[in-house]
């Protein structure tokens, strides 16, 4: 399948078909984690609030009028303690029919860009842990793995912080009352000795 030339621009409220056909893509891959479904109302929502976000953008790579492959760009400092500003690559996204056909590197490029447009001094870019090909891609291009991405529902989170709390909490009992049992046989111990050795004893 031989391609036209690839565009990068930033996403419309038209391509909201287009971009749900995209994320339908990125969810059912088998080396993707599973992802919710979004809806057209959902995504429209999304492009109108992102478009008013100075440090924030969701690029389109488009291919003879269709988007066909998505990356969310967020500008952040490198770290809480560095003064650097990064602009970190989220969702980068090329659909399967697509693939190997400079989509991805289009999106990067422009990723690269308005990073330096910026004066944005890195590029961070987060992908599945199994998503091996785009690991490879990043790879390639000399991006080096420097963390791992986990992810939890709050209530989930929330019911294994209160399960390990509550045992935490009961171990902090039993090692206090062991605590005060020890100081109170300490100062009976003593008093003891003390009484033990009055003159006249």
């Amino acid at each position: 399948m031989s391609l036209g030339p690839v565009t990068v621009r930033d996403v419309e409220t038209a391509d909201a078909e287009a971009l749900q056909a995209i994320w339908l893509d990125f969810a059912v891959a088998p080396d993707r984690p599973s992802s919710p479904d979004a809806s057209l109302d959902q995504i429209r929502r999304a492009i109108g609030r992102l478009s008013g976000q100075p440090n924030e953008r969701l690029l389109v790579a488009v291919v003879e009028e269709d988007p066909v492959g998505v990356a969310h760009l967020r500008r952040a400092p490198l770290s809480p303690i560095h003064d650097e500003d990064a602009v970190h690559v989220g969702y980068l996204h090329v659909h399967s029919a697509y693939r190997r056909r400079g989509v991805g590197k289009q999106l990067l490029d422009t990723a690269a860009d308005w990073a330096e447009q910026t004066e944005s001094t890195h590029i961070v870019a987060s992908v599945a842990a199994t998503a091996r090909d785009a690991h490879r891609f990043l790879a390639r291009l000399g991006l080096s793995q420097v963390a791992v991405v986990r992810a939890s529902t709050v209530a989930h989170l929330r019911s294994k912080l209160t399960a390990g709390g509550g045992k935490a909490q009961a171990s902090n009992v039993v090692a206090v009352r062991r605590l005060m049992r020890s100081s109170r046989r300490s100062t009976w111990e003593s008093h003891a000795l003390r009484a033990s050795s009055r003159p006249g004893r």
